[in-house]
């Protein structure tokens, strides 16, 4: 043995290798202590810093490559690749092209459409939806989406607040569509999808789709030279009571479809739809993200707890969308068998619960939940690529140099931000909850609302830390913890969110007063155990020698307000309380809630089983607070 070692002696290594691997060994621990989060936090900011550098040079060369140019090169690409799946009917790229196609045809034949021009949509959760959504693209028009929950004051209020040349409307609205045509502006053409129409001047699109030609249309009609150029009007609801049409751009819509992929998806997963298209959520991460794969998207229709794993295992769906709504919804389902029996990996939205988020991944399986946060008009976006459960997002020192913002301190009696004795607002410590503000600047921009400057001026915060400067005003509270995590903590004004939707307070409030025999009505949002977000509730001031008609304020409700909106309780007062700036006061309110144990005045819940609103008896307060009265 030893011949053997003298013939071929082992080879002795350098004596500086010993402590290299001693330093690297001390290096990779002292990262994992003291920065346990360096290289996903790398990983995130190469793929930001990817994108960014993509889209400058779209500006370098002077042409935007859009999201509908990606998808058609797509069509030419993988032209037999399911784009969507809808109710079990594939439709390949091919065909959503050739359709969208046929659809600019018509408009190009049939309306005076020019570059520019607005359409407003009225559609739900349906191919056509994103086929016309396509062609009108390709004629280079501006398209606003409707939300159809809405109803006929709120709706008209929309229409009229972008303008549109046409507006069209899917089939199964046509109900919706003959309340508001009689208040419709005349100057808006309306087309309907489906062959006959039994409305006068009222155009039909189906027939007209079937007989026309597949050709695509000039290529000059949506070719873009500019990112900044408006493409999208969707409507959110802010605090200012009526829904406002906010301006999205190309800019917009390409960082919004790279969204899925910044998560790690891939051209190879499909991806489950089911929140309603008109929200960015599903329109720009949704569809525009799989179209920056090139994936496949199953879309549904409407939302069903369910049959929503019987439709993932059924479809092999691997990336799904959600609010925190929708996973307490399943959380909620009675347990069954197979439950961790599909194949969904990820799971991409917003606005889940911690409580929700662990029992979700208990019962469900290994499913990586991507939390993000962003307003559909804003100019920030935060996205959890840790999995940290219960954060938004994750943000640091090279984070702030792409996406500059800050956290102030937020007066919530006067609804403003405090500033200091030389006029600057003032940050808050990490720990402590602020009001989220992002700096605008050309390469942050916030392009505001349509038809309303004064909407645009009002989300704007100007001379914050210095002068000159512009933030905008998310309208959120967050909270940024000592490992720079950030925690969505509530939104302050007039709103409140219930069922995954803003619900703006002045907005409910204008059609309460609508009855004769209110004086006036202040509402709010309440927790309710179990259930994210905050529920509906109005406190009433009946007029002098009135009494309160529950049957008729339940019609009222149901009738001029979308769903989500109705107040779930009423509390009725002798006596408005005010702030010392003469604005309603809602602090105590919603402190004390809907309890009728600790509350004198009289309280009510909305029964949509009996059709009007009922006494909120203690018995009823219990069924609520245990989960056995659905709201």
């Amino acid at each position: 043995m030893r011949a053997w070692d003298d013939l071929y002696p082992l080879p002795v290594p350098p004596s500086w290798v010993p402590g290299a691997a001693v330093g690297i060994l001390s290096l990779h621990f002292i990262q994992k202590l003291l920065f346990p989060y360096f290289w996903a936090d790398l990983r995130y900011l190469l793929k930001v810093f990817t994108y960014g550098l993509r889209m400058e040079m779209y500006r370098l060369r002077g042409r935007v490559v859009t999201v509908l140019d990606k998808f058609v090169k797509l069509a030419e690409k993988q032209p037999d690749k399911p784009f969507l799946i809808y109710e079990g009917t594939v439709h390949t790229y091919r065909d959503v092209d050739r359709r969208s196609n046929r659809i600019a045809q018509v408009f190009l034949q049939h309306e005076a459409l020019k570059k520019g021009d607005t359409v407003a949509l009225l559609m739900g959760n349906e191919p056509d939806f994103i086929h016309v959504w396509f062609g009108l693209a390709k004629l280079g028009c501006v398209v606003a989406f409707l939300n159809f929950n809405v109803r006929i004051r709120s709706l008209l209020h929309c229409v009229s607040s972008c303008e549109p040349k046409i507006l069209v409307v899917g089939a199964d609205l046509l109900g919706t569509l003959e309340e508001i045509l009689p208040k419709l502006q005349k100057d808006v053409s309306v087309w309907v999808m489906s062959k006959d129409s039994t409305f006068p001047s009222v155009h039909t699109l189906s027939d007209k789709i079937e007989a026309a030609s597949e050709d695509p249309v000039p290529v000059n009609r949506c070719s873009a030279n500019n990112l900044k150029s408006a493409v999208l009007y969707i409507f959110t609801s802010g605090t200012t009571g009526l829904p406002k049409a906010a301006v999205i751009s190309h800019l917009q819509i390409l960082k919004g479809a790279a969204g899925l992929w910044a998560f790690g998806a891939t051209s190879e997963d499909i991806i489950y739809i089911t929140l309603p298209l008109y929200h960015s959520a599903a329109s720009l991460l949704g569809i525009g993200g799989c179209i920056e794969l090139g994936a496949t998207c199953v879309l549904k229709k409407k939302f069903s707890a369910s049959q929503f794993w019987s439709d993932c295992r059924r479809y092999n769906v691997t990336v799904i969308q959600y609010i925190g709504e929708l996973c307490r919804y399943l959380c909620n389902q009675p347990v069954k068998e197979g439950e961790k029996n599909h194949k969904v990996r990820l799971a991409v939205g917003n606005g889940v619960r911690n409580d929700v988020w662990r029992e979700f991944l208990d019962r469900f399986g290994a499913v990586k939940i991507c939390e993000f946060y962003g307003a559909t008009e804003g100019n920030i976006c935060f996205m959890n690529h840790t999995g940290k459960i219960g954060s938004v997002g994750r943000t640091n020192f090279f984070y702030k140099l792409f996406f500059p913002f800050d956290l102030i301190k937020y007066d919530f009696q006067k609804d403003e931000p405090i500033r200091n004795k030389h006029g600057w607002c003032e940050k808050v410590k990490k720990g402590e909850a602020g009001l989220l503000i992002s700096k605008v600047n050309t390469k942050n921009p916030f392009f505001g609302y349509a038809g309303s400057k004064r909407h645009t001026e009002k989300k704007l915060l100007c001379e914050v830390f210095k002068k000159g400067d512009v933030y905008f005003n998310t309208g959120d509270l967050m909270v940024q913890d000592h490992d720079n995590f950030l925690y969505f903590w509530d939104r302050i004004g007039d709103t409140f969110r219930w069922k995954g939707e803003n619900v703006a307070t002045t907005e409910v409030s204008d059609v309460i007063v609508m009855l004769d025999f209110i004086q006036e009505a202040n509402v709010y949002g309440v927790s309710v155990p179990g259930h994210e977000g905050k529920a509906g509730m109005a406190s009433l001031i009946l007029k002098h020698n009135a009494s309160l008609d529950l049957e008729q304020m339940y019609k009222q409700v149901v009738t001029y307000l979308p769903s989500y909106a109705c107040p779930l309780f009423l509390r009725v007062q002798e006596k408005m309380e005010m702030t010392g700036t003469f604005k309603q006061q809602k602090f105590q309110l919603v402190d004390e809630g809907f309890n009728p144990s600790t509350i004198t005045d009289p309280l009510y819940f909305l029964d949509n089983s009996k059709k009007t609103y009922v006494l909120l008896t203690k018995e009823l307060h219990e069924l609520i607070l245990s989960g056995k009265m659905k709201l």
